[in-house]
């Protein structure tokens, strides 16, 4: 779902800036919200979240906030309910690890581009 802020702000180059959503969520355990950017903010304007996607976990209790980024060339005015970004509810699984030796595989410790050969 689409977020809107609840007050204007201008967005200044390379500044990142939280933005208020007047929101509060109460996540059920198990599930996490992933916040994104838009594209339409981010073709035309270069707008863009810096911890894409962010993660809002279910202990969270507090607004809703969406940090901003502009890294266009110059200041973007956002106003009272426009659309900033968007909105995932997504299920996930905890998990419990073991400390142990990693069985092999064809990768193996091959870092970065090691993939498509």
């Amino acid at each position: 779902m689409d977020i809107r802020c609840i007050q204007g702000t201008v967005l200044e180059p390379g500044i990142a800036q939280a933005v208020a959503t007047g929101l509060a969520l109460e996540i059920p355990t198990g599930y996490e919200v992933q916040i994104r950017p838009r594209s339409g903010l981010a073709l035309k304007h270069s707008i863009t979240l810096p911890n894409s996607p962010a993660t809002i976990d279910p202990g969270y209790r507090g607004e809703l906030k969406i940090i901003l980024l502009n890294l266009g060339r110059a200041p973007y005015e956002i106003h009272a309910g426009d659309r900033v970004a968007q909105m995932v509810v997504a299920r996930y699984e905890a998990v419990e690890w073991e400390e142990g030796e990693l069985a092999e595989s064809v990768r193996g410790a091959g870092g970065f581009g090691s993939s498509g050969r």
